[in-house]
């Protein structure tokens, strides 16, 4: 099955980064924006929702999830009359890996079509590792479709980057994938974005997606990918011939969506996957069943319960 864009779209940006994905992608799909995050700067004047921490400055993810529950009706008035919700989240942050899961349930809830952006962390980012993989855990169970970029391996593919060169690439590859919505197939299932910096030999461009690729998911647990080549104007036939039949003989159904609007040349291939993938050990417990999980139906919080113990954060 193939998610399905239905109007009239609604994109939520969470977040400093998903602020600005979500700005930029609601002129291309004709949509709205809101903007969720507990730092006003992060907010603009309309469309926004602050999450209050209170006199907590510094404040835990947990926290902040526990914070969002509080704006849960407000969130579900601004949702109603859309059919189709976009959630832009970067999970290396507090306010994606926080108030992730708490849209996600919400939009199940109200029986939303939710496609998830998440993007991952570098893995010397110790200490956003495990809720990044939590807050994951939660997006691809309640999403229609989820979208999965990684950082930490885009830096393995290109360790001469800087980190500003990697959230350039990351959140460029995401936008022409946005882009792209209208006019290609995505998977409902969980999807793997791999991109590459801009490069005047597209293959050499496609290997080094597929390298991001292999880091995330092993080959046998790819079902289905879709190439965008980005440029295409500018780029040879025989050459676009060349990297369609190299995608060919790894990937058992592949598809090729040639991008003509874009300056950079480059390839970005979106593999649905199935099975086990490098997140899913970013969460120790993970491997333990919602079934036998006793607290699986609601999202791990913090709350205020206003009883004479000290709340420790």
């Amino acid at each position: 099955m193939t998610f399905q864009l239905t109007e009239p779209v609604l994109i939520i940006g969470l977040g400093g980064v998903g602020a600005k994905l979500a700005e930029k992608a609601k002129t291309p799909l004709n949509s709205d924006c809101l903007f969720i995050s507990y730092d006003q700067n992060d907010l603009t004047e309309e469309n926004s929702i602050k999450i209050s921490t209170k006199s907590i400055i510094n404040p835990s993810t947990q926290l902040i999830r526990g914070s969002a529950l509080e704006s849960a009706d407000n969130i579900k008035e601004h949702i109603a009359n859309y059919s189709t919700i976009i959630l832009m989240s970067n999970l290396a942050g507090k306010t994606g890996a926080g108030v992730g899961p708490v849209i996600s349930k919400i939009c199940k809830e109200e029986q939303k079509n939710l496609l998830s952006f998440a993007i991952m962390p570098f893995k010397f980012e110790k200490e956003r590792i495990f809720q990044s993989g939590v807050s994951l855990k939660r997006l691809r169970e309640d999403s229609t479709c989820t979208i999965v970029l990684d950082n930490d391996a885009l830096l393995d593919s290109n360790p001469d980057l800087t980190q500003k060169q990697c959230f350039e690439i990351a959140n460029k590859a995401i936008e022409g994938m946005v882009y792209s919505l209208k006019s290609s197939e995505v998977s409902e299932d969980t999807n793997i974005l791999a991109t590459s910096k801009s490069s005047d030999d597209i293959e050499m461009s496609l290997k080094d997606s597929l390298r991001m690729l292999y880091d995330d998911a092993p080959p046998n647990s790819i079902k289905r990918s879709m190439l965008y080549v980005f440029g295409g104007k500018d780029i040879p036939i025989g050459t676009l011939d060349s990297i369609t039949n190299i995608a060919g003989g790894m990937f058992e159904h592949n598809t090729t969506h040639i991008e003509q609007s874009s300056n950079e040349s480059k390839v970005v291939v979106l593999s649905a996957v199935n099975g086990e993938t490098k997140f899913d050990s970013y969460d120790p417990l993970g491997i333990i069943s919602s079934e036998k999980t006793v607290d699986w139906d609601e999202p791990e919080c913090s709350i205020d319960c206003k009883i004479d113990i000290p709340q420790l954060e």
